[in-house]
C-alpha cells in the first residue's frame, strides 16, 4: 500500500538532513515525495507529522506534486544489479527480504 511504501521511506534514509545522503551532498541527494493525487498528498503530510513526533530534527523532506519523470542515464539502469557503489550485485535470487533493496 502507499502506506507501507511511506513506512519503507522513512525507514531508509535520514529525512532530517537538507540536499544530503551520508557523504553524497548536493540537490539531486534532497529527501523528496511527489504525489499525484490530492489523497496522496493527504497521506504523505500525515504520514511525515506522525514520524516528525517521533524525531529529535526537524524532518526537511519536501511534498510537491509529481511532475514530468526523466529516466536515468543507462549507468544508474538497475544499478544495485550492476553492482552498485560496492561492486556487490542485488539480488531477491540470492535471499533478499527487504524491499527496497530486492533488484533482479
Amino acid at each position: 500500500s502507499y502506506e507501507t511504501l511511506l513506512d519503507v521511506f522513512w525507514d531508509k534514509h535520514d529525512p532530517t538532513t537538507l540536499n544530503r545522503q551520508g557523504n553524497d551532498v548536493g540537490t539531486q541527494y534532497r529527501s523528496g515525495i511527489y504525489y499525484y493525487t490530492p489523497e496522496q498528498e493527504k497521506v504523505a503530510i500525515e504520514s511525515r507529522d506522525r514520524r516528525q513526533k517521533l524525531l529529535n530534527r526537524k524532518i526537511v523532506t519536501e511534498i510537491l506534486p509529481a511532475k514530468k519523470f526523466y529516466r536515468a542515464e543507462e549507468y544508474h539502469q538497475q544499478y544495485l544489479a550492476k553492482g552498485g557503489r560496492f561492486g556487490i550485485k542485488q539480488s531477491a535470487e540470492k535471499g533478499c527480504t527487504d524491499p527496497i533493496r530486492c533488484y533482479g
